[in-house]
């Protein structure tokens, strides 16, 4: 990718440059369409009919919560189901500044800008006006990777403010165009020029604590803080996601997840696979986009696994959700996928639902949606590697900060893919507020880390996550 800064001028919008082609002309299913078109009470009232331990208040609150940190954010869930048949939406991960505009359908057609001016209009600029002495400055797009989708934001966020917006690389191991000046970001132009910024929207996803601080006066969406209290750490946010739960008490209410092993060294890990029944997930807690997760499902893939030397101390190891004839058995009991609706072939393939959300000023909205679906069918029995059966990301690195994208496996929510889910509106529902709920806890974990002068509480962080590798590289 070009390691060039961009000066973008406003009204220049072109689809063709910020959409798969496949979305271009896409047409938003009706079931989909009607979950957007869902507001705050109705979503309340289904939930409730079918939910009837929950409690009302808690959950308007839930959807309601106006967020300190963490304006937009994405879930990546599971459809899964019990031996029983009771079906639910497991999440895997929350991501702080997630992909997802470029795969989705329109949901209007005067909608040219599509998510990105939804969430421009609804999260970034509300939250811009609320912050209080900005320094003087520009705004900008700062990205490491998603060229279509941070162009997209950039272009957008022209066309609205009429400002022109800066489109910033800032790649890991590169040559750097910002800096940080008492807590400014200063944009240094090829002519030697310094320029500050006031607020970004920031897409740098591989390792962004190393290069940006956590604290700034400049308004960052999300700041790196964010991504250590577990937007981009799923130590943090499995740690997090057990906080929220426990404040969620009786309300009903909980954030539905993997059973989860956390700050385990790569000398235990074997003993905790063999606790899972020689079945689990491996993950090195500070990775995204489908890297440094490891399926084992046979003594050949734990062997490989520990065979390796890796960057980081800690790992988490989950319970692993596949088939019935092999999932782990965890404390939970047994889940295992509901997968696609047969094809043709009659092939089932395990698939994941992407749910993005930003902040009103009334609380979370629905962003945007997508899914993903595996390399290989599902099947009672694993004849190659687990990981093309298992394995949904896109998301495929072909060199360092190069990455391409395997678009034939993304479902869009259009008329012809949706289909192939087998879910409705009720799963949609379910999957937005365990969105939510993965945001918030995240968001509290982040006002835990900040002290009352507003600087990073590094000790308390430690102790969450004592992995000196990490702390080694957080620019605080």
């Amino acid at each position: 990718m070009k390691n060039i800064i961009e000066l973008i001028e406003p009204d220049n919008f072109e689809q063709d440059n910020h959409f798969y082609p496949k979305a271009l002309n896409s047409q938003l299913h009706p079931i989909v369409s009607h979950f957007f078109n869902l507001d705050k009470k109705r979503i309340i009232k289904r939930y409730l009919h079918l939910n009837p331990q929950i409690d009302e208040e808690a959950l308007d609150g839930i959807l309601s919560y106006v967020p300190k940190h963490f304006f937009w954010g994405g879930a990546d869930l599971f459809y899964v189901t019990t031996e029983l048949g009771n079906r639910r939406m497991v999440v895997l991960e929350t991501n702080s500044c997630p992909s997802g505009q470029k795969s989705m359908p329109p949901r209007s057609d005067y909608d040219e800008h599509r998510g990105y001016k939804f969430l421009i209009e609804n999260a970034f600029l509300p939250a811009l006006k609320k912050k209080k002495k900005l320094p003087k400055g520009a705004l900008a797009v700062v990205y490491d990777k998603n060229y279509m989708e941070t162009s997209g934001y950039a272009q957008t966020l022209a066309d609205i403010t009429k400002e022109k917006i800066y489109l910033i690389p800032h790649y890991n191991n590169e040559e750097q165009h910002i800096r940080f000046e008492n807590g400014v970001m200063i944009l240094k132009l090829e002519n030697g020029e310094d320029v500050p910024i006031r607020a970004c929207v920031r897409y740098v996803t591989q390792k962004p604590w190393n290069r940006i601080p956590t604290v700034t006066k400049t308004f960052i969406c999300n700041s790196t803080l964010v991504c250590l209290s577990g937007g981009r750490n799923k130590l943090l946010a499995n740690k997090a996601y057990e906080l929220f739960n426990s404040e969620l008490g009786e309300s009903g209410l909980k954030i539905v997840m993997p059973e989860t092993i956390k700050d385990v060294s790569k000398v235990e890990i074997p003993l905790w696979v063999q606790r899972f029944g020689g079945k689990a997930v491996i993950k090195n807690p500070y990775s995204n986009a489908g890297q440094g997760v490891w399926t084992v499902t046979s003594e050949k893939e734990l062997n490989a696994f520990m065979e390796e030397e890796y960057a980081y101390d800690q790992f988490i190891v989950q319970s692993l959700i596949g088939h019935y004839e092999w999932s782990s058995t965890s404390q939970h009991g047994k889940f295992f996928h509901v997968g696609t609706v047969p094809n043709t072939k009659g092939n089932i393939y395990i698939s994941d639902l992407r749910v993005m959300v930003c902040a009103s000023k009334e609380g979370f909205l629905p962003c945007a949606l997508y899914a993903r679906r595996a390399k290989a069918p599902l099947e009672a029995e694993i004849k190659g590697s687990s990981w093309d059966i298992l394995g949904t990301n896109l998301s495929k690195k072909i060199g360092e900060n190069q990455w391409d994208s395997e678009t034939s496996r993304l479902l869009l929510m259009d008329r012809k893919d949706f289909n192939s889910l087998g879910i409705g509106i009720d799963d949609l529902v379910e999957a937005y507020i365990q969105t939510i709920l993965t945001v918030i806890a995240i968001d509290k974990m982040a006002q835990n880390l900040v002290n009352s002068k507003g600087l990073f509480r590094t000790k308390l962080f430690k102790s969450l996550d004592n992995d000196e590798s990490l702390l080694k590289e957080i620019m605080v």
